[in-house]
């Protein structure tokens, strides 16, 4: 599994996720399944909010959604590959997440 996360390109309270997306990770219809986009909004939300709360703190999400924009297959499959994007708002631990592809059009928000 070829996967990265580190702090987004603003650095504290940002991260980025990318993952190279394989057959094992696409659903019947051939796009990347819902859950592995979920999945990676949730890992980069973490790593975003553990960057600004303080040393020993937990703060597990409470609620998380998101919204579907366009299908996402996978890259080397015909596609791009899947990555999300997270920030904190105002230092305060609320994620706000986008996937998008190499085109850099938006594929799925939360």
């Amino acid at each position: 599994m070829d996967f990265s996360i580190g702090s987004g390109p603003a650095g504290l309270g940002t991260a980025v996720a990318i993952l190279d997306v394989d057959e094992k990770k696409l659903n019947p219809n051939v796009i990347t399944h819902g859950g592995v986009i979920f999945n990676m909004f949730n890992t980069a939300m973490g790593w975003a909010t553990m960057s600004v709360i303080d040393e020993g703190s937990l703060c597990p999400p409470v609620e998380v959604s998101v919204r579907y924009l366009r299908p996402m297959g996978g890259r080397g499959i015909g596609g791009d590959g899947a990555g999300a994007a997270c920030r904190t708002s105002g230092g305060a631990p609320r994620g706000r997440r986008d996937s998008r592809g190499s085109d850099d059009r938006p594929s799925a928000a939360g």
